[in-house]
């Protein structure tokens, strides 16, 4: 089992940037793709980039691509979410979450095993 924490997450006025982190323990981040997922108030959770475990391939929702960079440190145990030209609708509780599939990454919520406690976004416009 895999453990999953959140962090990075604050305040941050629209056109700026922030950079999540998520720390595994239990077991080694390698064994699994990764994803981020966001959850704005009164929506569903939606899946916004995820990795696969070699880094070899990567997917952006259209919502975030070209401003959001998904990344990850195997030998830190570390998956990060650059976020950069932030907009007020980026506002949403963000998770990480792990996908214990040998090849690719899920495409939806009910494809991933182990989830973060989530960490706050809000960004001002």
């Amino acid at each position: 089992q895999v453990q999953l924490v959140e962090s990075g997450g604050g305040l941050v006025q629209a056109g700026g940037s922030l950079r999540l982190s998520c720390v595994a323990s239990g077991r080694t981040l390698s064994g699994y793709a990764m994803g981020w997922f966001r959850q704005a108030p009164g929506k569903e959770r939606e899946l916004i980039t995820a990795i696969t475990r070699s880094s070899s391939s990567t997917y952006y929702a259209d919502s975030v691509k070209g401003r959001f960079t998904i990344s990850r440190d195997n030998a830190k145990n570390t998956v990060y979410l650059q976020m950069n030209s932030l907009k007020p609708e980026d506002t949403a509780v963000y998770y990480c979450a792990a996908d214990m599939r040998a090849r690719g990454y899920g495409s939806s919520r009910y494809s991933y095993d182990y989830w973060g406690q989530g960490t706050q976004v809000t960004v001002s416009s």
